[in-house]
């Protein structure tokens, strides 16, 4: 089996999972956690050891975090290479919803590249900024 790991600073990662949860319905191999306001590594670290627990050396594991570098991203490899786990990961960062929507949706895809390939385009392509007509003032007079 593949598993989807969703780490962040805050209620980011739960957020985004309870959005997977809605769009794709509730899964059992999506996982998050989170490093929340006031918790110290070693808290996370216990926590996350008991999320990734049905994780075995026999599956996958695409881990999303939301900074390259940030501590829940950091803790997670860390804790995934005491599990024996981490030659079985590939890891993200910058994750966002399209992104991890797309991971979902082909979590058991066969083609793990094509799946991590997708999952990067889908996310990059959805950040643009939005035009935004507001008229001119002239319209707004006639109103």
């Amino acid at each position: 089996m593949r598993y989807l790991l969703l780490v962040s600073h805050g209620t980011f990662a739960p957020g985004l999972h309870s959005v997977l949860d809605m769009l794709v319905g509730k899964r059992d191999d999506i996982l998050s956690c989170s490093l929340r306001d006031g918790e110290g590594a070693d808290q996370f670290v216990a926590e996350l050891e008991e999320v990734i627990a049905p994780i075995t050396l026999n599956d996958r594991v695409i881990v999303l975090g939301d900074l390259i570098g940030g501590s829940p991203l950091t803790n997670a490899l860390n804790t995934l290479a005491a599990h024996g786990l981490l030659a079985q990961a590939r890891a993200f960062g910058g994750m966002n919803l399209p992104m991890a929507l797309t991971a979902a949706f082909d979590l058991q895809s066969d083609d793990e590249d094509a799946l991590c390939a997708s999952m990067l385009s889908e996310g990059q392509a959805a950040m643009s900024e939005m035009a935004l007509d507001l008229g001119s003032d002239e319209e707004d007079e006639d109103l």
